[in-house]
């Protein structure tokens, strides 16, 4: 984990490797390994002043390390290395979007639902303007059937045709889930890709062509939310 030279230098990390050799010698036995080694360059960093550059998710992390030392049992759990692992640099994964701002543009079973949109896109590492986007398109923005008669503001398909749910906000987060790890998570980064599987052009459940429309459509919603 190295940040900058500036602040974690090699001179630290020898440091730390000269410390552990020295423990291994005095007790005599091998007892050392990267858990410890871990521990002990952390330890040396929380003793440095950071840089004013630092990014959020890196003080983040250094914040809860600094009142959640790592286990000396050598054990470093889930817990203890939690960080923010959400990319920036990916439009179509999470990124900060104002419920507010997104009810400003829903309508029909769609109004209101802004925080369900960001929560979904939280839980699932989804940009919320994507899933707004294509629940407007595929609902005329929450004028559809589907949306009125199923809650199904998405077009997911089940077994039997057009899926059901027990409401609008189990439908957004059903989208958000299939979204993640069957489009955004095989490599589908950008709508256009996303359509080809999505709303492919010729799908024999779509007689009249609308899904012609699919790229055009979504990224026109989706340019009036994004960051």
């Amino acid at each position: 984990m190295i940040i900058g030279d500036d602040w974690f230098t090699k001179n630290m990390l020898i440091n730390a490797l000269a410390r552990n050799e020295q423990i291994k010698s005095q007790s005599g036995t091998i007892t050392s390994d990267f858990g410890d080694l871990f521990t002990s360059v952390l330890n040396e960093l929380m003793q440095k002043e950071l840089p004013s550059t630092i990014t959020p998710s890196l003080q983040s992390f250094v914040d809860h390390l600094q009142t959640n030392p790592l286990s000396t049992n050598n054990e470093m759990t889930n817990t203890d290395l939690k960080i923010n692992t959400f990319s920036t640099n990916e439009p179509l994964r999470f990124q900060v979007v104002s419920s507010d701002k997104i009810n400003q543009i829903l309508n029909g079973k769609l109004k209101g639902m802004g925080e369900a949109f960001v929560k979904a896109g939280q839980k699932y590492n989804v940009n919320p303007a994507l899933l707004t986007a294509i629940a407007q398109h595929e609902t005329g923005n929450g004028t559809s059937k589907a949306a009125y008669i199923k809650n199904n503001v998405a077009g997911m398909m089940g077994k039997n045709g057009l899926k059901s749910y027990s409401s609008i906000e189990e439908s957004i987060m059903d989208m958000a889930r299939n979204l993640s790890k069957n489009y955004i998570g095989i490599g589908l980064t950008s709508i256009s890709k996303i359509a080809g599987k999505y709303a492919p052009i010729g799908a024999g459940n779509d007689p009249i062509g609308l899904n012609n429309h699919w790229v055009n459509g979504v990224s026109k919603f989706f340019d009036q939310l994004k960051a």
